[in-house]
């Protein structure tokens, strides 16, 4: 595709201003916000002050605290800044950018420093490099490429940074929209890979605790072992998975249902039995079931396995119940624009599909605005080393997407 001159221009100035995005992302990775803990409200700041430098305000949005403890975490700002373009609000749509900027704590393994973002062979590492402090400088660098051509604009953008995914994202872009702060006409949330991501998968977390009688290890039989009852829940769960892979999605991208166990904690000590186990786990929901059928199955899926055990006692408590994300009208727009540029910019169609994985941009779904993944990353999501040691992001996929997304909003809110 020939490109206008304003489209030349747009791409030659992200060209000449790379390098600063590339220090915009390494200031992204070197405050960490890990999560857990989740003290996450000096990233927002710092993230705040940045964009002030541009000339822009980003409005601080903290969630209160005792909603933030009670949630698992320490500290939440999330931030938007807005750019009215048009001459009123009806004036073109308003199109929203969302990346989230709290992350998995590092881990064991890696060769380079987690948040030093060192520069090497063409690739930045660190935590949140690719997932998806990226997306920050991406989404950051596209707007202001687009504000930088001085042509007529319509419409509004919105950048919305947010500090709550890993946990399910209701005190990140759940907040804002359970507020009122927002409502956008169209999302374009972070990426994990070239592909445009449409649909995902829903999510269901359990916690379950298996009440016994704690006792001396050489006297079992004065004990009830909550450990012996757990392995018949484990056993029922796993003895699951051969009939969830029968389950099969028509979405391109997602496969079946999967179903596991992600935690186990119990005992006092090698000598005693133990009186309590507690499990946490993870049901992933392909978009065509109905997530309350599948609580209730999974439920009773796990009492059953208990029931004539006597001595045990049962709680189920869920940690979190997501929706899954679906193709919405006015979304086939956007998808459009962005697999033109990605086309012209990458140099090959890049598909639009489903992924198992399960993300915040859901919550704009549920209220009826279009959202779709897009943003930086490699082709393909393990490539990354994402929520693993050694995180990287190819340097060049940084580039390519921050124009891909430029060309995009050129697309929409060109006046």
């Amino acid at each position: 595709m020939a490109h206008t001159q304003t489209q030349d221009r747009l791409l030659a100035w992200i060209d000449a201003h790379f390098d600063e995005e590339v220090a915009f992302l390494q200031d992204m990775i070197r405050v960490p916000t890990d999560t857990p803990p989740g003290d996450n409200a000096p990233h927002a700041d710092m993230v705040a002050d940045k964009v002030h430098a541009y000339g822009w305000h980003a409005e601080k949005h903290a969630v209160p605290v005792d909603r933030v403890r009670d949630y698992g975490m320490q500290s939440i700002t999330n931030l938007i800044v807005r750019r009215q373009y048009g001459q009123d609000a009806g004036d073109g749509p308003t199109v929203a950018l969302n990346a989230h900027g709290d992350v998995v704590p590092p881990g064991e393994g890696w060769s380079k420093p987690p948040y030093g973002a060192v520069v090497e062979d063409g690739f930045i590492y660190g935590r949140a490099a690719a997932v998806s402090k990226s997306d920050f400088a991406t989404y950051v660098f596209a707007a202001r490429a687009l504000e930088a051509l001085g042509v007529e604009l319509k419409g509004a953008l919105e950048l919305h940074f947010t500090y709550d995914e890993e946990f399910g994202g209701l005190l990140g872009p759940g907040w804002l929209l359970e507020q009122n702060l927002t409502k956008p006409d169209m999302v374009i949330a972070a990426g994990f890979a070239y592909n445009i991501v449409t649909a995902h998968n829903a999510c269901l977390q359990l916690e379950i605790t298996v009440h016994g009688k704690a006792g001396h290890g050489a006297m079992p039989e004065t004990a009830i072992d909550a450990l012996q009852a757990a392995t018949r829940i484990l056993n029922a769960i796993y003895g699951q998975l051969p009939e969830l892979k029968k389950i099969k999605s028509t979405v391109p991208g997602i496969d079946s249902p999967t179903m596991l166990v992600g935690r186990i904690d119990s005992g006092t000590n090698t000598n005693v039995v133990p009186g309590k186990v507690v499990m946490k786990m993870d049901r992933r929901m392909i978009p065509e079931e109905d997530p309350a059928a599948v609580e209730a199955q999974v439920r009773a899926l796990i009492e059953d396995a208990v029931r004539d055990v006597p001595g045990i006692r049962l709680e189920i408590r869920r940690l979190l119940l997501s929706q899954a994300l679906r193709p919405l009208p006015g979304s086939s727009a956007l998808v459009a624009s962005l697999q033109r540029h990605a086309r012209d910019v990458i140099g090959e169609d890049i598909p639009a599909l489903g992924t198992p994985l399960y993300a915040d941009a859901r919550l704009y779904g549920e209220r009826g605005i279009p959202a779709v993944l897009y943003g930086a990353g490699p082709r393909t999501v393990p490539e990354s080393n994402a929520k693993k040691a050694d995180e990287r992001l190819l340097l060049d996929d940084l580039r390519r997407a921050t124009k891909v997304v430029a060309l995009t909003l050129l697309d929409l809110l060109a006046a």
